[in-house]
């Protein structure tokens, strides 16, 4: 028996690969101190030369821009907003927002992917409890995946693993995700598009405010509603 348990062994341990070089590459960016360079107050000191490499690069500096967003979601690392805020300075609200929202779709799912391979079923092998959760998780993965995005409670990253020990689709979740961080996205991509002319620090609590919070917890309680009507036509089961 034991001999039958060693050649598994690589191939268990190349299942956590995919997560374990993402985590890696964001502990050296953040070791290596580029992660400063993802902030607001570094993006102002080069706001003059960022605008004027925005412009020279046309097309180029849009997909830069999703890679570099996509890349650090990807890494987990700290600075989404500031990145959000950034694409509304250099593109405007429309262009800078639909391009956070692709990185950060992209970066996420890159993410999910790579805690499926390794985490897949986990929940369901925990016990009977955790198994019981990850099956009616599962079954209205996108409306529980939705209302999480919506409201910028957790973590991004913690969403992103999450749906992956639930082990949900990836339509489901890509779907999920992009539609679900559109508003909070714009929003910080509005507040950037409004600093061109002047570049002071931000409140990047904005979305945490009532005239804004408000209407996203709605949104959110709208993307529960189908699942309470399922859950009671079935008798609460």
């Amino acid at each position: 028996m034991s001999r039958r348990t060693f050649p598994c062994a690589p191939v268990a341990l190349r299942r956590y690969a995919p997560l374990a070089i993402l985590a890696v590459a964001g502990i050296g960016f953040i070791a290596a101190g580029w992660h400063r360079y993802v902030s607001f107050s570094a993006i102002a000191d080069n706001r003059v030369w960022l605008c004027n490499l925005a412009a020279r690069l046309g097309v180029a500096a849009v997909i830069g821009y999703v890679a570099v967003y996509a890349a650090a979601v990807a890494m987990s690392l700290p600075g989404a907003a500031a990145l959000t805020i950034a694409g509304g300075f250099l593109f405007g609200t429309w262009l800078g927002g639909g391009c956070a929202v692709i990185g950060a779709t992209l970066g996420a799912t890159a993410v999910f992917l790579a805690a499926r391979a390794g985490f897949s079923g986990l929940a369901r092998s925990a016990g009977p409890r955790l198994g019981k959760l990850e099956a009616g998780f599962a079954a209205h993965a996108f409306n529980y995946l939705l209302a999480l995005r919506l409201v910028p409670l957790f973590p991004f990253w913690l969403v992103n693993l999450a749906p992956a020990l639930a082990g949900v689709g990836t339509r489901t979740f890509m779907l999920a995700t992009f539609l679900g961080i559109i508003p909070g996205t714009f929003v910080y991509a509005s507040l950037g598009n409004g600093l061109r002319t002047a570049v002071e620090e931000p409140d990047l609590g904005i979305l945490l405010r009532p005239g804004v919070f408000g209407p996203m917890l709605g949104l959110a309680g709208l993307a529960l509603v189908p699942v309470c009507c399922r859950r009671r036509r079935r008798g609460g089961r």
